[in-house]
């Protein structure tokens, strides 16, 4: 059981720093072209669409996108969550 609840935590930490990784590439805008930054895109964007499209449902937002922030905050929730009922 221990095991299972590394992999589970392990894997939502690898989430976070994905996110975080992605936030840093949009500051500094790196080539398209480039393999790691369109694998961190392609890695993220599953997570990130769903709250970007329910911030521009209520509107929220503009210059700053809070997606990322939604997805961690949802990420932390659904770790503690599913890392409690292993227990």
């Amino acid at each position: 059981m221990w095991m299972i609840r590394q992999s589970v935590d392990y894997f939502f930490r690898v989430l976070d720093f994905l996110i975080i990784a992605r936030i840093l590439m949009s500051w500094f805008n790196p080539s398209p072209y480039s393999t790691i930054p369109k694998l961190i895109y392609q890695l993220t964007e599953p997570i990130l669409a769903p709250f970007r499209n329910l911030l521009f449902r209520f509107r929220v937002g503009g210059m700053i996108d809070f997606s990322p922030i939604l997805a961690v905050i949802f990420l932390r929730f659904m770790r503690n969550l599913i890392i409690g009922l292993l227990y």
